[in-house]
């Protein structure tokens, strides 16, 4: 167990790194005003919380870093949430209060904005949209011989294909078909459609409307997509502006990892509701033993979730992306959920 004493210099030697990315020595701690005690006797508790595991020495310097011990104990038992400026808050909030915003937007927005205000790197895993329910169909003439095809689902996913039509297919055609869609595939998740369009629609389709089957096939590949959730990112190479990272084999691994979808949603995927924080080697990947990452799932209606995923260096300001992440996490969950 710690000593008040201890607390208190662990936690300015976090804060201060954090901000400086430069070791702390003990003349440094001793000037905050809130510090009471000598350089000689910040010297001695830093050295025990080296020998504890909570410090390091650089060989640059006689001033300590945390080590991912002492990052782990600070964010357990130290970590306060940051007041954030009303400008900041603002500008989250501003995303919300968009009208008509389609989900991939509002997301991939969401992740800009996190980027921007903790110039760290900002991954969003979107819900699995197989999963969503189709709300609406459309179909929209471009020529005579084309249209698109508009598929709307219950959480805010849009769908376009686009279709091929064939020669004397009439907008009567067009709005028969729309209505039997609208009618028989309505609150059908997208990955049960392809089975549903083939098997129930097309024949009823046929019935009323002779040459449907050309537009059909154009409609049977929407349920061929993607079968996990959608990765947007926000500030991608903002790592490279990090000192921990001017090592070009750190952040070629870093790079090559996010281009590796895959392993992404394993990496990212909250393991519960809450916001999570692994510190270096806690994430179990070689690329990432530099970094910390902070999670956080949102909810997308009543059953499905994506998260937020924000990887700095382990220097990385927490108290700070904590509260930004909460706030916008909270507001992704009420836009997404709203009836």
């Amino acid at each position: 167990m710690l000593t008040n004493r201890q607390l208190q210099i662990l936690q300015v030697i976090v804060d201060d790194f954090v901000t400086s990315a430069q070791p702390v020595g003990s003349r440094q701690i001793s000037k905050k005003d809130w510090i009471t005690f000598s350089p000689a006797t910040i010297r001695n508790e830093m050295a025990d919380l080296e020998e504890l595991g909570f410090l390091e020495k650089t060989h640059t310097s006689s001033g300590r870093v945390p080590s991912e011990k002492g990052y782990r104990f600070y964010v357990d038992h130290l970590l306060q949430p940051q007041i954030i400026q009303a400008d900041e808050a603002n500008q989250i909030q501003s995303v919300f209060k968009q009208q008509m915003i389609e989900m991939e937007q509002l997301i991939r927005e969401s992740a800009n904005i996190l980027s921007e205000l903790t110039t760290y790197t900002t991954i969003l895993l979107g819900p699995d949209v197989q999963q969503h329910k189709v709300k609406k169909f459309q179909i929209v003439p471009l020529t005579e011989q084309s249209a698109v095809a508009i598929i709307v689902t219950d959480n805010g996913h849009v769908e376009n294909r686009l279709l091929t039509l064939p020669n004397g297919f009439s907008p009567s055609d067009i709005e028969k078909m729309v209505n039997i869609l609208n009618d028989r595939l309505t609150g059908v998740p997208l990955q049960e459609l392809h089975l549903k369009l083939e098997v129930e629609a097309l024949e009823i389709l046929k019935q009323h409307v002779k040459t449907a089957d050309t537009v059909i096939q154009s409609l049977l590949n929407v349920s061929t997509g993607q079968k996990e959730g959608k990765i947007y990112y926000g500030g991608k190479t903002n790592m490279l502006n990090q000192p921990e990272f001017h090592d070009l084999n750190k952040i070629r691994m870093l790079m090559d990892l996010m281009d590796k979808e895959s392993q992404l949603q394993s990496l990212f995927k909250p393991k519960d509701k809450g916001i999570q924080i692994r510190i270096g080697s806690e994430n179990n990947h070689m690329a990432m033993e530099n970094c910390s990452v902070i999670t956080a799932p949102f909810s997308v209606g009543e059953e499905q979730y994506g998260a937020i995923a924000i990887i700095g260096p382990t220097r990385m300001d927490y108290k700070r992306v904590v509260t930004l992440l909460d706030m916008m996490r909270n507001g992704l969950s009420r836009a997404l959920t709203k009836p």
